[in-house]
């Protein structure tokens, strides 16, 4: 057998072998691995940019003028309530001071208009601490019919119940119940109940109604109204 050092030869071949073998499987594991970190660190090209981009884009064309509808939904809703408890307040002061009370626009300082509760029946400035309703120029406020409200001619005030003229705002006698202005006496006319009709416009065109009725009986209801003119009752 022949020896090499000491050593058979087919030994030392063996050896050498399996270095060999080590080394390339060294080699081919950190060649492997600078390929799949070259392809972890990879960026995106110019065209999956634009992919993206367009789609969202895409997106927000539909979500954005939708999200715009839904606040200034919410908002008309919003005025349309306190102006309920505004009304709600006027019908308690009636009773609670035996007198006629009613709500009356008025300008604030800011230029915006704002709407309140007459202090005195025979009122028409605002005091300050009497409740007040400032409205966003955003919001339109109609008193009586004859405003272009998509329907308006299906709502009512009650069987047998008609509104009181145009732009009259409502008030209430020492019952609670709705009367009619004529100088400093509200008279109560059986079967006349108020309606005020409210609007806004959103940023993108989209006009929303909605609507607060005061019944012959004195009650107070808010209404609203969806994209194809019918008004749901919402209190």
């Amino acid at each position: 057998m022949k020896t090499r050092g000491g050593y058979p030869c087919d030994v030392i071949s063996n050896t050498w072998n399996l270095n060999m073998l080590d080394s390339m499987r060294h080699k081919n594991f950190r060649s492997s691995g600078l390929k799949r970190g070259r392809h972890r660190i990879r960026g995106f090209t110019l065209l999956e940019m634009m992919i993206v981009m367009a789609i969202m884009m895409i997106l927000a064309a539909i979500t954005v003028p939708r999200f715009l509808n839904i606040v200034s939904d919410i908002n008309l809703r919003y005025v349309a309530t306190n102006y309920s408890g505004l009304l709600q307040s006027a019908r308690i002061q009636s009773v609670r001071k035996n007198d006629f009370y009613g709500i009356a626009p008025t300008t604030l300082p800011t230029g915006d208009t704002a709407y309140f509760v007459h202090a005195h029946a025979l009122s028409t400035s605002y005091t300050v601490g009497d409740p007040l309703l400032p409205v966003g120029a955003r919001i339109g406020i109609h008193a009586g019919t004859g405003s272009g409200a998509p329907g308006e001619a299906t709502l009512n005030c009650g069987t047998g119940c008609t509104f009181a003229s145009s732009s009259s705002f409502p008030f209430f006698n020492a019952r609670g119940l709705p009367c009619t202005v004529s100088g400093s006496v509200c008279t109560q006319a059986p079967g006349v109940g108020y309606l005020t009709l409210l609007s806004t416009t959103s940023l993108t065109g989209n006009v929303s109604w909605a609507a607060v009725i005061v019944t012959g009986g004195g009650r107070i209801q808010i209404w609203s109204c969806d994209g194809a003119g019918n008004w749901v009752q919402r209190n």
